[in-house]
């Protein structure tokens, strides 16, 4: 049953907030220590949370004063509990600031949608822990790229809002859509960045190619070329790794014109995927190819969240969207063919979805343009990845030969 049509009486929500104490508490039981010295567990996070569930519902009745007074209560005691600790030697805040939220997490499970409430009770359950693992993605994280990523929100959260949300000119540039596509595309390859940084030299370079064509595809054939061509015996390998990463392209575009414009999905979608099967397929017969080596490496890649990458990126997406206007009003559907098999050989995601940001009722032209200029990036990274390892140019020839002459079919269909 889905939560909109379930009837939360307060029976319901105090189950709810019980639960969400006793989640909190089984955690932080977990990983007591000294019973004297935690603030809180399997027993007390229960409580608090009914301790505030309970203040809610007095100041529903009428009893205002409850709800400040409990949380002043609470606060006094974990305050007290730190003082213990501090004075034993010991610091940190988590156990005593968890107690706090589950007061508050137990009130709102009476006061507001029951969704709030769990949200924030799940997520504090998870934060506390996983310490180990959020500090590990922490610590793949160079202070400069930690530093490229705060600076890039913070001026995300400065330039969005006094950005004109309207229209522009005959190509109908709206600023606001613009860099909020650059958000989204930004986001998207940090996750993979991230995945990348976590995963990849544990497993292998196969995986790195998976992740890291979540951030570019392109990126990554240049970096395993590299790799092949200092160490020609890792060619196989590498040529592998650079098919995932193209075959990962074409998922990543599906996620992407999901969110800009989804009505290009039902014509798309299955031929992206299509494409992106005969990518593994392809680099499946390469597995028994892998050579042990006893150097980790990972494909270099650029942390998405920076802001010259980023400016860079909306710039062209703004150039492309004009200048894909402008070839289809002078030069017809002919001319974006042509564009498109142009602006192939570079990153395409800008041209992509400045195709579909908007919809004039020609989304099959616009769909055989979209995978021609894949099958022209396709084409690319085979002579990228061919000009760097040497050693396996028959092999990429012969791969991503078949690779690009997949696409026709679905070009002219």
């Amino acid at each position: 049953m889905a939560l909109g049509t379930i009837e939360w009486t307060i029976q319901l929500r105090f189950i709810v907030a019980l639960a969400l104490g006793f989640l909190v508490g089984l955690e932080r039981e977990s990983i007591k220590v000294d019973r004297k010295l935690i603030f809180g567990g399997v027993r007390i996070h229960p409580i608090i949370s009914m301790f505030g569930f309970g203040c809610a519902w007095l100041y529903q009745v009428g009893v205002a004063f409850m709800l400040p007074a409990g949380l002043l209560a609470i606060a006094t005691l974990t305050g007290i509990g730190y003082v213990a600790k501090i004075r034993s030697d010991r610091f940190g805040s988590t156990s005593e600031i968890s107690a706090l939220l589950t007061f508050i997490v137990g009130a709102l499970a009476m006061l507001v949608d029951v969704w709030i409430a769990m949200a924030m009770g799940i997520v504090n359950t998870m934060l506390l822990s996983e310490k180990a693992m959020l500090e590990s993605y922490v610590e793949r994280l160079s202070k400069v790229e930690f530093l490229a990523t705060v600076k890039f929100l913070l001026v995300t959260l400065i330039i969005l809002p006094v950005l004109p949300n309207q229209e522009f000119t005959s190509f109908h540039i709206n600023p606001t859509k613009v860099w909020q596509i650059v958000i989204i595309v930004s986001t998207l390859g940090f996750v993979g960045y991230l995945l990348e940084k976590k995963f990849g030299a544990k497993v292998g370079l196969w995986l790195s190619g998976i992740l890291g064509g979540i951030v570019s595809s392109t990126a990554v054939t240049l970096s395993v070329g590299r790799m092949a061509q200092s160490n020609p015996a890792r060619g196989s390998t590498a040529l592998q790794a650079a098919l995932l990463a193209s075959s990962v392209m074409y998922l990543r575009v599906i996620v992407l014109i999901w969110f800009i414009n989804a009505s290009f999905l039902p014509n798309l979608w299955y031929r992206l995927v299509i494409l992106a099967g005969v990518g593994v397929i392809l680099s499946l017969r390469m597995f028994r190819k892998e050579l042990p080596t006893g150097k980790s490496e990972t494909p270099e890649l650029q942390n998405p969240f920076e802001i010259r990458p980023a400016i860079g990126f909306a710039l062209l997406f703004v150039i492309l969207s004009v200048v894909t206007g402008f070839v289809k009003s002078t030069l017809g559907s002919s001319g974006l063919l042509g564009l498109s098999a142009i602006v192939g050989v570079s990153d395409i995601d800008p041209f992509i979805l400045s195709l579909v940001q908007g919809s004039d009722g020609t989304i099959h032209i616009f769909t055989s343009a979209i995978i021609l200029a894949m099958m022209s990036n396709t084409i690319a990274k085979a002579i990228y990845f061919g000009s760097l390892s040497p050693t396996t140019r028959k092999e990429t020839a012969l791969k991503f030969s078949i690779f690009a002459m997949v696409h026709v079919p679905f070009i002219i269909w």
